[in-house]
Order: C-alpha cells, then structure tokens, then sequence
C-alpha cells in the first residue's frame, strides 16, 4: 500500500520534495559571513596590499601599463624615460586606503613596482623591495602618518641582484631577507648592515626547484620558531639557517607532486603558534598541476585546480605530510588567518593558472578551514561574492576583524570592457561569521586604552574588557602580525595565542617570549571569547 496520503496527487508530492531538497542545497551553498562593497573604484588595482599601525592600507600595482584611473594631485606627474609604457604619467599607481574614513588618496611611485615584496620594519614603515625594469633592484619606504604629507620614499640600487618575484621574511632582528625572484636562485638582506656589501647569497634549492615554466617563484618563506627559515617552492621544502647559509633539514616531497608556487599559484601559511610553542605546522593548499601554464598559454586548455592541502609540522623529528581535500579546487586562492585562530582561503579560480588571460571559473565562495577541528570536518563554505578576483587579486586582515579584499587583473593593461573579466579597481570587505549580529552577546569589547601598548618580551600585560556572556570555552588573546599580501602568498602573516590568566573581565597575558616567536613591530592583539574576537587593539613589541 502506497505510504503517499490519497488527498495528495504523486506529481505534487515530488514536485514538493524537490522544492524542499533545492532549498536545503540553495543554504548549505549560501554559507555564512557577509559581503560589503566599500568603493566601486579606488582607482588603482590591488596587486599588493599592505595593512600599516595607523589602520590605512598601502595599495599598489605596476607603472607599466599605461595611466591609471586615478590622477596624482596638484598636476604632478612621474618622468621614467626608462618606462615601457608611459615615460611621463599624471596618474598615480599607489593608493592609501583609510579603513576607518572608507576613503583613499593618490601616492607616488617613481620606478616598476610590479610583481615585487615587501615587510614592514619595527618602527612600522612599509619595506618594498624589488620589482621590473628600472624598479627590479630598487628599495621603497613608506613611513606611515595621520595628515596625509606621507609619500613613498625611493632608493635606486639598493639591492645586490633584480627580484622580481621575489619573498620577504621579516627576521628576529627586525631586517627582512629577500628570497629568489626569477632566475635568482640566492637571497640577501635588506636593510644592509654593510651598505657596501652589496652580495647575494647562493642557494642551490632554488635552482633545484626551478621548472621549465619557473614553478618555484614567490617561494612560502615562513620564521620557524627555532630561528630558522621554512622555504617551499615548486612541491619540496628545507629548514635554511640562514645565519651560516647551511640547509639542516630537507622534507619529503609533498604528495602529489604538483607545484604550488607561482605561477601554479597556491598558497601557505604558519598555522598558529600555541602558548610557549614546542611545534610549529604548516598549511599548503591549492595550486595548478603541472603543466597547467603551458597548456593555458600555447593551447588554451585550462586544467582543473587543485583541490589538495597539505600540512606538515615542521619541528617534526620524522616530518611527514598530511593531505585534505578542498570543497572546491582553487588557484590563485589567497589564506588570511583570522583572529579566531581559523584560516580564511578566498579569490581565486577553479581552472587554469596564474598570467595574462589564463584563468578560468572564478571561485566566488570563501572557505573557512579550521585547524583544531578533526580531519574531515575542518572546511566550511562561505557566503559568494559577486566579483571575481582572478590574478593580481589580494586580501588582508584588518584590525576590526573584516577582510579587505581588492585586485583583479588578469590583462597587460587595464581593460574594462570586451573582456571576460574586467579588471577590477573596487574594495569589497568580508566579514566572516564570528562578526554576525548573532555573535553580540559573545563579542567582548576591549576598554584598555591606550593604543598602541607597548610589549616587552615575556613581559605581562593586563587587557580590561566587558561581554555578555563569556563562552563555556573560556577566553583567548592572539596576536597577529599584519601581512603584505600579493600573488596569492601574505608575507610574514603569523598569529600568536598567548598565555592567559583571568577572563570575566580581565585578563592577563604574557607576550611571546623571544623575537624568534614575534619578530619585533606592530601586531594586532584581539581577546577572543568561544570563537569570536574583540575588535583588535594595536600593540607595538621590541
């Protein structure tokens, strides 16, 4: 006998049962966070960004291409006889975006900028370094300021070799190391303690690494807490101690096998480091298999992205590689730690890999990878945006706990019509689910002022903080360094949990113990209650 009611016709039913299936599949799509449109234009395209103490984003492209949309102010114009497209431009290729105000203004760049890196030094000032042409071995300084006056400041030469492609990783004594770039299979550093010394340091991995298509440029370069340099680049690693130019470990090739590096174009981070950490754990995902560059170039067949991460401890005495799988295959994804602890993968394309006019299926939804939930349970799919953030996209933490998101141009010059993917000059923010209206009760408030705090290391501080209700998980305080992000990989991103003592109202908290953990600078310190962080405070360590 028939279990449907007879009042019911069979063809109304499944019609009803499939309504009622779309709609449970149209939710678990939709995901959590929101999405908010701040500037339909800023004028410049977001290849890089950079979060500075003073709660502005530096944000610049390449000179390059042509004019801009956004014209230098009071008729000032940048003269380059060397530049490839332009030799006299009026319009800037650098923008200071002010998070707070929701407003921006034009600085001015003098040489090629593109494809380039950057740190920022203790006392705060933007580092930037490398880049093309006439800018491939220059070195940049933006020193941050309230009034507007503040420009990029530019130094010719100040490099031993061209990077172009480049890493920087900001070190325990404040200086950043420059590693590779194309056809630099060395690194240096910079600022130089000898001005005069004006050498490059060999190093046999990155020639080792090095593909037909150069699968091994913009290598992950993460601080260990040993004091020594994790480097990845193509599908391998080594632990460098950069000190005496002597490799002291080589890990197994990731599983697999495929590259991860530019332009296959995955991403990395440093996962959080504990209280008085022992271990330290790194996250690989997404990427392009092998291939992918020159079947998209020559070809114009765009191949599948990866859908795998890895993740390895690094401190491991036998290190070894554990895999996952992606909800969605992604390349020119870019990671963003979040306050919680928790890694946001956003941008990015399904197919294809990272250069002109090579990437296909925009992946327009976020995924939330948590890292202390079990194997198999870790990701989850977020709200999707509208906008697709293909090649030269980029993403950063900001202090109130949104993600600013911009770039976008997979084109030689800007085009914005009669294209695919139009390049993009607007600035969306994410704000992930921990920032929902639902989250209120939890979100603590921090009281202590003033800002920025002054840490010493090891030191004790006290943070005062009012709640509603403080989660059974208790309180958290973390600590994050502000990443400058480009191609797919944020430069010197770390979180740090601190130890704590107290929580209803108060808490008290020990910095980390040496600049191995906290190379010195400005860092973003949030009180964290049953997964949803406090708006940051600015700190200052040394």
């Amino acid at each position: 006998m028939s279990s449907i009611p007879r009042h019911v016709p069979f063809p109304f039913f499944f019609f009803f049962f499939l309504l009622l299936l779309l709609l449970v599949v149209v939710s678990a799509a939709a995901g959590g966070g929101e999405w908010k449109l701040l500037q339909h234009s800023i004028g410049v395209s977001a290849m890089h960004m950079q979060l500075l103490h003073n709660d502005r984003v530096v944000v610049f492209d390449r000179t390059d291409f042509g004019p801009s949309n956004l014209s230098l102010p009071d008729g000032r114009c940048r003269n380059d006889p060397n530049d490839k497209a332009l030799p006299v431009d009026c319009t800037a290729h650098s923008t200071e975006y002010d998070v707070v105000a929701n407003a921006f203004r034009p600085l001015m760049i003098l040489t090629d900028t593109w494809c380039s890196s950057g740190s920022v030094a203790p006392d705060g000032t933007l580092v930037q370094t490398g880049g093309f042409n006439d800018g491939d071995r220059a070195a940049r300084t933006f020193r941050p300021c309230d009034d507007g006056s503040c420009d990029w400041v530019e130094t010719a030469q100040a490099l031993a070799v061209r990077r172009w492609y480049a890493t920087n990783q900001v070190l325990p004594d404040g200086r950043a190391v420059v590693v590779g770039g194309r056809r630099q299979f060395n690194y240096e550093f910079y600022p130089k303690s000898d001005p005069s010394d004006m050498s490059a340091i060999a190093l046999r991995f990155l020639q080792d690494t090095r593909d037909d298509v150069e699968d091994n440029l913009y290598p992950f370069v993460h601080l260990s807490i040993d004091g020594n340099l994790f480097i990845f680049a193509n599908n391998r690693a080594i632990l460098l101690d950069y000190s005496k130019n002597t490799v002291v470990r080589t890990y197994p090739k990731m599983p697999i096998g495929e590259p991860r590096n530019y332009p296959s174009s995955g991403s990395s981070v440093l996962l959080p480091l504990k209280p008085s950490p022992t271990e330290a754990e790194v996250l690989i995902c997404g990427g392009a298999p092998a291939g992918s560059y020159s079947q998209a170039l020559q070809k114009k067949r765009f191949l599948r992205a990866l859908d795998s991460c890895g993740r390895i401890k690094i401190t491991d005495a036998a290190p070894s590689w554990s895999m996952e799988a992606m909800p969605v295959p992604r390349v020119m994804g870019d990671m963003v730690l979040l306050p919680d602890g928790d890694v946001l993968l956003i941008n990015g394309a399904a197919a294809g890999t990272a250069g002109w006019e090579l990437g296909r299926d925009p992946v327009l939804t976020p995924v939330v990878y948590r890292p202390e939930a079990a194997a198999g349970a870790r990701f989850d799919i977020q709200s999707a945006s509208t906008t697709p953030r293909l090649y030269h996209s980029t993403a950063v933490l900001l202090r109130d706990g949104r993600v600013l998101v911009g770039g976008s141009n997979p084109h030689v010059n800007y085009s914005f019509s009669g294209v695919e993917y139009p390049t993009e000059l607007s600035m969306e923010a994410f704000s992930p689910p921990y920032l929902s209206s639902e989250n209120s009760r939890l979100r603590p408030q921090i009281l202590t002022p003033p800002s920025p705090i002054q840490l010493t290391y090891g030191g004790r501080f006290s943070l005062q903080f009012s709640v509603g209700v403080v989660s059974e998980g208790g309180i958290r305080v973390t600590m994050v360094a502000p990443s400058f992000a480009t191609h797919s990989f944020s430069m010197n991103q770390r979180l740090l949990v601190l130890e704590t003592e107290g929580g209803t109202s108060e808490v008290a908290a020990a910095a980390p113990a040496s600049a191995i953990l906290a190379p010195p600078g400005y860092y973003m310190v949030y009180v964290v209650n049953g997964g949803v962080p406090s708006e940051g405070i600015w700190a200052h360590i040394q």
